[in-house]
């Protein structure tokens, strides 16, 4: 893995499609790519941290013209060997500075994607650059989990988030600092591979608050990609902030 990938490089990228999780199944991206191609509206869409096209593919495929950045060359490389995927611009760097030509309609980070970046200070920079390139009433588009700390007991650091046979996958948190730790074990023919990698966990009104820093203004909050209520026993969320045209 080269340090210019972080923690998405060459290896990771290989299998990272193979994930059985259930991300790339199609109940999980049509309901995604519904919501953002109703946001989109015609008009041009960015995604940060673009991958190997999960998401970019699927909605560039509804006539939404799209374009992405992405740290790594790797994840990249992958996206472009995909049918469809040499069609999708991807600038590498980190997206909460790299700046792309031209204003969009629509900015979005899906699949807890804005806790690798890892400081607060990070995040912040991530919803000026968005509001650097959306256009007047465009929105910037969030899906991330809702930090799970009612699961853990006083002195512990780690949640089982996963245990199936196949993969078992361990949070470890360092509450002081808003930080943890993901940790994934998979069984992989008859070995067991072990990959780590950094986040830092958000709270929503913390993240409303950057949003305002930046000019933004909350517009719509869900528990899930079909709309379904956010309330205090959610998961997970899909915010939406908006650029006034004011």
């Amino acid at each position: 893995m080269s340090d210019q990938d972080g923690y998405f490089g060459e290896r990771v990228a290989a299998t990272y499609d193979e994930t059985d999780d259930g991300m790339f199944a199609p109940a999980a991206v049509q309901p995604a790519v519904d919501f953002l191609a109703h946001l989109a509206r015609g008009g041009r869409a960015l995604e940060l941290g673009s991958g190997t096209g999960r998401i970019a593919i699927p909605l560039a495929a509804r006539g939404v013209d799209v374009q992405g950045i992405d740290l790594s060359r790797a994840m990249t490389d992958w996206l472009r060997a995909k049918p469809g995927g040499d069609a999708i611009p991807v600038a590498i760097g980190d997206f909460s500075r790299t700046k792309v030509e031209g204003t969009f309609r629509l900015v979005y980070l899906v699949y807890n994607t804005i806790m690798n970046l890892t400081t607060q200070a990070a995040q912040v920079a991530c919803f000026r650059n968005v509001a650097a390139h959306l256009e007047p009433g465009g929105t910037f588009v969030i899906e991330v989990m809702v930090p799970d700390l009612r699961r853990l007991p006083p002195g512990e650091r780690y949640v089982v988030f996963d245990g199936r046979e196949t993969h078992w996958g361990i949070d470890e948190y360092d509450v002081a600092n808003q930080g943890l730790v993901s940790h994934h074990f998979e069984v992989r023919g008859e070995q067991v591979t072990k990959s780590s990698g950094p986040f830092r966990y958000v709270w929503p009104a913390e993240l409303d608050l950057m949003a305002e820093l930046a000019g933004l203004v909350l517009r719509e909050r869900w528990a899930g990609w079909e709309r379904e209520p956010y309330t205090s026993e959610s998961t997970s969320h899909v915010s939406v902030w908006e650029l006034p045209t004011g």
